[in-house]
């Protein structure tokens, strides 16, 4: 039954599906059997909902988006799944929390809190596993000891960031990693913070620095980082004092998957000032592709 006017061309509706008057529904969707659809809900162009799903009041699935068979909407809150997400079949998302822009939630999992964009989510709670496109999740990485080898820097395949392999000196009585500034750090050093104590299912960074460089060393322990240029994301394993990553203005970072016992130093090449970050990921691509 259709009783929303407010349908766009070319979207299909299977059998036992009940769309309510005050809905909004774009093109070229695909709304399988058994779906109910209330009023306050927007869905955008080239959605598939795959049977037997629910979407409350206050509901917004952006173009794009598809959400698996038998995937759950809790009700009473302001939900917006972004531009090209993916929920899995089974998956749960409480009320009220954004799935970010090309997010993926994997089947069965029970999502708590907000999801990044790209990030890939499993689990109950749901947390985050890899970042899609980026190498990480599936264990299809190298530890960042063993790239690169030797002392020296190597290029990524993200626009302004490289991976050092900092001097190490080991001998009997305990071991050395340096670094100078202009040589291994390609900066002159204004600022430092640490960053300890996170739990693991937490996660640090999501932002761009519009003019300021980076450099983090996790000198204890070890933290996943990702990195974004808008174009190409690659994730890297931060496991020694003697590994370095440079992440230049204008790259999208990401810190999460923190050992308990890991400690991240970071260089900066300014002193602090909130006007140079960039939080909302939307921006940062309007930005980088100006």
């Amino acid at each position: 039954m259709v009783e929303s006017r407010s349908v766009g061309p070319g979207t299909r509706i299977w059998a036992f599906t009940h769309i309510l008057p005050g809905a909004v529904i774009g093109a070229g969707c695909n709304i399988c059997d058994h779906t109910f659809i209330e009023n306050d809900v927007r869905i955008g162009d080239r959605v598939t909902l795959k049977g037997c799903i629910q979407v409350w009041d206050g509901i917004t699935l952006e173009d794009d988006v598809f959400v698996g068979p038998n995937a759950t909407f809790a009700p009473r809150g302001r939900t917006l799944v972004k531009r090209g997400a993916s929920i899995g079949a089974n998956a749960t998302i409480l009320a009220g929390l954004t799935i970010g822009e090309k997010a993926m939630v994997g089947a069965g999992a029970v999502v708590t809190r907000d999801v990044p964009p790209a990030a890939i989510v499993a689990g109950n709670p749901a947390r985050i596993i890899g970042y899609d496109g980026a190498g990480g999740g599936g264990g299809s990485f190298a530890p960042a000891s063993e790239i690169p080898a030797k002392t020296g820097v190597s290029a990524t395949r993200v626009n302004g960031v490289t991976l050092h392999r900092l001097p190490e000196v080991k001998d009997l009585r305990g071991n050395l990693s340096f670094g100078e500034v202009a040589k291994e750090v390609p900066f002159e050093i204004k600022r430092y913070f640490l960053v300890y104590g996170v739990p693991s299912e937490n996660i640090r960074g999501e932002h761009a620095h519009r003019s300021l460089h980076q450099f983090l060393i996790c000198v204890h322990g070890l933290c996943h980082v990702v990195a974004d240029d808008g174009a190409n994301r690659e994730e890297f394993v931060l496991d020694s004092p003697a590994t370095g990553l440079h992440l230049a203005p204008m790259v999208w970072g990401i810190q999460y998957r923190y050992s308990a016992d890991a400690v991240l130093l970071v260089l900066a090449s300014d002193r602090y000032n909130p006007d140079s970050y960039i939080r909302e990921y939307s921006e940062f691509l309007r930005l980088v592709k100006a």
